[in-house]
């Protein structure tokens, strides 16, 4: 069936947007209103899921409650004889994922300017209660004026809450999810701040941090692997954007950023991104303890300026190994360094730190 009209002749549709797995998109035209639209109707798949219509609509109607610049604006929800649908603004634009698959990594510049626009974005809804849940580069609209929307902020928790996944069908694109996610865990909007990661990361080096050729293969890679750091695939960025970059994909979620705001305070332009050093190559997480607030600043960035302490020091005999960088050593290429054995590291940590420092002095 060709669908003409939505909402009892309302919304008149001009021209397909996309279709997806979940959704098709298509311009609209609202009569009441005589505005543009993004008119997202349900799969007709899905149209028989009660629990996942209802959540669909119920989800949409609290993003309607957002009002943020980067974030899209829900207009109306509701359903009809061709199923649930979504009324949002219409973005003059393209998708960052468009934008990369063109383009390839971007300049810092441009990568630090979207991922703090998307930062602030999230801070809202999280600040509203509602955690995004499939943050990508499909889901991010670069408008062409450069202003970043986030969309699709209700058919992510509806999808997720659905019988959907209890059957084992993944939402979204695998390479963005946070490890509590690809494990099935409580997900919280540290989530969303993974992701924002995981985006800023392709942004920066284009690809994603782990690559993987099944969800086992990822969820193995989350729990076991290290995250290649930023500057070994791209040196020219500065250390500062990397060690925003790779807290936010830490494995767990409270050694993180604890907002995104203060991963957009963090990402403002006039920071000195040259003058922090940067964070230890791994994403192993530190203790807990070691998270203290410190004025002027979140928790994570103080840990990321400090000193790597040495390792093993009476047995091996090693010197301490400073971790920061100056301004001038900007160009100098990036050696990986070890994380500090603090009080309460068990034998596993120190052998972790030792095998990373011999590797990076076997060179």
């Amino acid at each position: 069936m060709t669908i003409e009209t939505v909402a009892a002749g309302r919304y008149r549709i001009e021209r397909t947007l996309g279709h997806g797995g979940m959704a098709s998109v298509y311009l609209a035209r609202d009569s009441e209103l005589d505005r543009p639209v993004a008119l997202k109707i349900l799969a007709p798949h899905l149209t028989g899921d009660e629990q996942f219509r209802r959540r669909f609509l119920r989800e949409a109607r609290l993003a309607a409650r957002l009002s943020h610049a980067n974030v899209v604006q829900v207009y109306d929800a509701g359903e009809d004889e061709n199923g649930p649908f979504i009324v949002m603004e219409f973005v003059q634009g393209t998708t960052l994922a468009e934008i990369l698959a063109r383009r390839g990594p971007l300049p810092v510049t441009d990568a630090v300017a979207i991922g703090r626009q998307t930062a602030l974005g999230l801070q809202s809804a999280h600040d509203a209660g509602l955690v995004h849940r499939d943050v990508k580069p499909q889901n991010l609209l670069v408008r062409d004026d450069g202003m970043v929307k986030i969309a699709d902020f209700g058919i992510a928790r509806a999808a997720e809450l659905s019988h959907l996944t209890q059957l084992g069908t993944v939402l979204g694109t695998a390479a963005y999810l946070s490890p509590e996610q690809a494990r099935g865990d409580e997900v919280t909007a540290s989530a969303d701040i993974y992701s924002l990661g995981a985006v800023l990361y392709e942004e920066l080096t284009g690809r994603p941090p782990f690559e993987f050729a099944s969800l086992a293969e990822l969820a193995e890679k989350q729990r076991d692997g290290v995250v290649t750091p930023v500057r070994d695939l791209e040196p020219s960025v500065p250390e500062a954007v990397e060690a925003v970059v790779m807290r936010c994909l830490a494995r767990e979620p409270r050694f993180r950023p604890s907002a995104a705001g203060d991963v957009a305070r963090a990402l403002e332009p006039q920071a000195d991104w040259q003058s922090l050093p940067t964070l230890v190559a791994e994403t192993r997480p530190l203790p807990a303890r070691t998270m203290q607030s410190v004025p002027g600043g979140g928790a994570w960035l103080w840990i990321a300026g400090a000193l790597v302490a040495g390792i093993i020091g009476a047995a091996l005999g090693v010197a301490h190994i400073g971790a920061g960088s100056s301004p001038q050593q900007k160009a100098k290429p990036y050696t990986p360094k070890v994380a500090p054995v603090l009080p309460g590291a068990t034998p596993a940590d120190e052998a972790r730190n030792l095998a990373v420092w011999l590797r990076s002095h076997s060179r």
